[in-house]
């Protein structure tokens, strides 16, 4: 479906994205990394739904992520547990505050299905040690091709800091989903700075 120019008023309750999809065709090369606190990557090879939603909720609650918390337990459990799905935790200080998911159910794929930092982190370095180590680990394996998405309610830098570490864009779409906050799958305060719209939307003038 294409949109016609201009805008697009939603519901009350809606919430709405610009999705950036990017992707790698061959491995980049490392970029530098900041001399900072030691950093440990951590593969769970059988990660508890609880521990993941978890750290899922710790990182991605300011940006709305909401996917993998409206799953049932079994149903998360069948993606995390899958052999071709690898799920790592970055461990500062003994802390886990970082997030890796490669997923290769795809084959000659990986999507970069999850990749983010506590903001305890943010403007550390961690993220460029992360995505190195997420680069090396793709490409290890025999895949054509390394991919992830971003939106605009993502990290003010993710789309850019991706553009760096090799990624190229090739695809733009609008997604429309409801407010993680009013179904309780978030705290209503989580994303403050993404204004809440209950009910019906006055118009616009």
């Amino acid at each position: 479906m294409n949109l016609a120019d201009g805008y697009h008023q939603l519901p009350g309750g809606k919430v709405a994205a610009v999705v950036t999809s990017l992707e790698m065709l061959a491995p980049a090369a490392a970029r530098p990394e900041r001399a900072g606190e030691p950093a440990e990557l951590v593969r769970v090879a059988h990660p508890e739904t609880d521990w993941y939603q978890d750290l899922f909720r710790r990182i991605g609650a300011s940006y709305l992520w909401h996917s993998r918390l409206a799953l049932t337990p079994n149903q998360l459990a069948a993606i995390l547990h899958h052999p071709d799905n690898e799920v790592y935790a970055l461990a500062v200080g003994g802390r886990q505050e970082g997030l890796l998911e490669l997923d290769f159910r795809v084959a000659g794929e990986c999507e970069l299905a999850f990749f983010g930092l506590a903001d305890t982190l943010h403007g550390l370095g961690a993220g460029r040690w992360l995505m190195n180590r997420a680069i090396e680990r793709a490409w290890a394996r025999p895949i054509k091709r390394f991919w992830v998405h971003t939106c605009t309610l993502d990290h003010p830098a993710a789309l850019t800091f991706y553009l760096r570490s090799g990624f190229q864009a090739y695809a733009r779409q609008v997604e429309v989903f409801d407010d993680p906050r009013l179904s309780g799958l978030l705290p209503i305060t989580a994303a403050a700075h993404i204004p809440l719209l209950r009910g019906s939307v006055p118009r616009v003038r």
